[in-house]
């Protein structure tokens, strides 16, 4: 079978072509779909691609977790559908409840871009499954409300249940607490991660690597993951 993953555009959207453009090189077909509608056209999975929806006003993705189509979000989350949140996309899964915590303004206020060295905590989840556990990668990271925060309490849970999908490594860009840079839900089917791994889906076109400039690729495995995992459910 061939995965239809959905990719839903809000007003700000900016990285929704680049998500649709990473589901067709990771093997998938993308599927555009539109924050005001309720179809989720039987998609086997979601990405909430990056940008600034309704401009980041008031909170940075808490506007865009009052859409229409957040509802039914919601409830393929509880029924187990693979839903990456990616940068905004992140913001929109906290502010929607399906992930802990929240996101701010970057400890030094500034927008930041750099090519980001990541360490993968939890590769049992449907967008991780093709890492391993302690693995380094590198991914483009571009935001300026990155700084995951959250209460004692909750922080202590999601060290506790093994929340933490990837974390930071040589430097915290935006203040983070605990180098948090990438959540997962208890059941492993949500995952929010504040890079781009769409922006390093095909060599040429990613970070640089020692083999060769502009060549990395790490961000594929986020996508052929959740292919796998659909693929797998579908048996």
């Amino acid at each position: 079978m061939t995965a239809r993953i959905g990719v839903i555009t809000f007003p700000g959207s900016l990285d929704d072509r680049d998500a649709q453009r990473a589901v067709r090189v990771a093997g998938g077909e993308p599927v555009a779909l539109w924050h005001g509608s309720h179809d989720l056209d039987g998609v086997d999975a979601l990405v909430l691609p990056g940008g600034f929806s309704y401009g980041d006003y008031l909170r940075a993705g808490a506007i865009a977790a009052l859409a229409p189509i957040m509802s039914e979000v919601k409830d393929a989350a509880a029924k187990g559908m693979p839903i990456l949140g990616i940068c905004n996309g992140f913001q929109m899964l906290v502010e929607a409840h399906l992930l802990p915590g929240g996101l701010i303004r970057n400890a030094h206020q500034q927008f930041i871009r750099r090519d980001q060295r990541l360490v993968v905590e939890n590769a049992d989840t449907a967008w991780t499954n093709g890492f391993e556990n302690g693995q380094e990668i590198v991914i483009p990271l571009k935001n300026a409300d990155g700084g995951f925060t959250c209460s004692d309490e909750t922080l202590k849970q999601i060290e506790g249940d093994g929340l933490v999908a990837f974390r930071y490594r040589g430097v915290n860009p935006n203040g983070s607490l605990d180098d948090i840079a990438g959540l997962t839900n208890e059941h492993g089917n949500v995952v929010g991660f504040m890079p781009h791994p769409e922006h390093a889906v095909e060599a040429g076109f990613g970070p640089n690597t020692p083999d060769a400039m502009r060549s990395g690729v790490d961000g594929l495995t986020f996508f052929t993951s959740a292919i796998a995992a659909v693929v797998t459910a579908a048996v």
